[in-house]
């Protein structure tokens, strides 16, 4: 019993020590959400990239340095995306938004490639941090600690930031309403270039802390921002307390769910917990709901009949789609069907998002499902093709 309450107890403070990094990237995607309402999803790179840099700097000027070094030159960098990139992105759909954040991360990933390498590159011990320390009867490393403690000095730094500093005032304004803000004068570029760089600065200071406790590698990207992106809808929009006590909650699941052996289910669990805040709280622990917008909406034009030219030329275009098999085959007919497919893909997600009015970011999975559908029912179900086809799809449907 003894030494299951010990672990229970280092399992604890293992998820306290990676709550700190993940608030620290959380903090930095929830300033960048609540003020710029822009959908980074190229956060997690700022991260890699803080860790890279790190790294890179550590083997030069020593660890310690190359800390605070990286997560500036990581807020640098986002300063120069931000003026060059997003700020004509602020008034696009959401959906263009996510997109070319997401070419960012591609853009950011092949840097990393180019730069470093596919390889996973291990980074320096901190010094004065490189041993461990008992506590009930167990070894757990000195840095942790460290980590554990440096993760509320940096909320406290931020709190004193937004309440007591005339810039923090108007970041708050701006992510209460940011469209009033502007009405009364705030300059929001440089405000916007301000926040966008102190967020991207917390996410390379968290990737850079987080190089004596694992490996800087390409797929790290993905992983924290989709943690990040939990702590952030979990503890509010925009609320830098939320996000600490989303991190703490989320990674506190995590490192028991390791303890246990359920590394597997830890992505799982976590969307679990953050399904059943939404149903309690839509806008999260600690959110508010946003201000609405203001401006006069587009008027849609009536979606007009096609003309009887245009019914002509698709009837001509089906006639000679259904002749090709005829005349060609192998790699010409693969193609063509690849086409189609994708093309048919791509209709039901412009209809989703059309008449529906719905951004699905995970719109593959009905894809899947219907691949899968019709695969089973031919192969383990015995079904002919034809009616695999017409009944596979339903799976996606369901």
């Amino acid at each position: 019993d003894s030494m299951s309450l010990s672990s229970v107890l280092i399992q604890f403070l293992n998820g306290l020590a990676s709550a700190s990094s993940l608030f620290l990237v959380a903090a930095g995607l929830s300033l960048i959400f609540g003020v710029t309402r822009i959908v980074n999803f190229a956060h997690g790179s700022l991260y890699m990239l803080g860790m890279y840099v790190a790294v890179w700097l550590g083997e030069r000027i020593g660890f310690w340095w190359s800390v605070p070094l990286a997560a500036l030159a990581v807020g640098a960098f986002g300063a120069l995306v931000e003026s060059a990139l997003l700020r004509r992105l602020y008034a696009a759909p959401e959906l263009l938004q996510l997109l070319a954040t997401f070419a960012l991360v591609l853009v950011v990933k092949d840097f990393a490639l180019w730069a470093w390498g596919p390889e996973d590159i291990l980074g320096p011990r901190a010094p004065g941090f490189t041993g461990a320390v008992t506590i009930a009867g167990l070894q757990f490393p000195e840095y942790d600690l460290f980590l554990i403690g440096f993760g509320p000095l940096v909320l406290g730094a931020l709190w004193l930031l937004l309440t007591r500093t005339r810039w923090g005032t108007l970041v708050r304004a701006a992510t209460q309403d940011r469209e009033m803000a502007g009405a009364l004068g705030v300059n929001q570029k440089w405000l916007f270039t301000g926040v966008f760089a102190l967020g991207a600065c917390l996410a390379g200071l968290g990737g850079a802390l987080q190089i004596p406790r694992e490996p800087a590698t390409l797929l790290i990207d993905l992983s924290v921002v989709s943690d990040a992106f939990v702590v952030v809808v979990v503890g509010g929009l925009g609320s830098i307390g939320g996000a600490f006590v989303a991190a703490f909650l989320i990674a506190e699941i995590k490192a028991f769910c390791i303890g246990l052996g359920l590394s597997q289910f830890t992505l799982v669990v976590e969307f679990v917990v953050m399904a059943v805040v939404l149903v309690i709280r839509p806008w999260g622990l600690f959110g508010r709901m946003p201000a609405l917008a203001r401006g006069a909406g587009a008027v849609e034009p009536p979606l007009a009949a096609p003309s009887p030219a245009a019914l002509k030329a698709f009837a001509a275009l089906l006639a000679a789609l259904a002749l090709v098999p005829a005349v060609s085959g192998g790699y010409t007919l693969v193609l063509l069907t690849d086409i189609l497919v994708f093309a048919l893909f791509a209709v039901s997600l412009h209809f989703i998002m059309g008449p529906a009015g719905l951004h699905s970011f995970g719109h593959a999975a009905y894809f899947g499902l219907g691949a899968y559908g019709a695969g089973l029912l031919l192969l383990r179900g015995g079904a002919p093709m034809e009616l695999a086809l017409l009944i596979g799809p339903l799976a996606g449907g369901l």
